[in-house]
């Protein structure tokens, strides 16, 4: 445990910023497997593209992965239909 005040608020953010990025990426997960699902509307997959690209801005993954999954929840989608 930190004995510096600086340090100790520091865990203090860390713990916050991680649960909130935990519970963010839950829901990322969450939204790709409903796009990703047998039959999915194009509104899931829009849903999933928005929520992919959000991610990408704050943070939660990097701008590079969001890419790739939302190339290959569009190439998923054009073979299915």
């Amino acid at each position: 445990m930190p004995n510096i005040k600086s340090a100790k608020k520091r865990v203090r953010v860390t713990k916050v910023k991680h649960e909130r990025n935990k519970a963010k990426r839950t829901e990322l997960k969450t939204v790709l497997k409903k796009a990703r699902a047998e039959g999915a509307d194009s509104t899931s997959v829009l849903n999933a593209v928005r929520i992919l690209d959000k991610s990408a801005g704050n943070g939660i993954i990097h701008k590079n992965k969001a890419s790739r999954l939302k190339s290959r929840l569009a190439k998923n989608q054009n073979t299915s239909a």
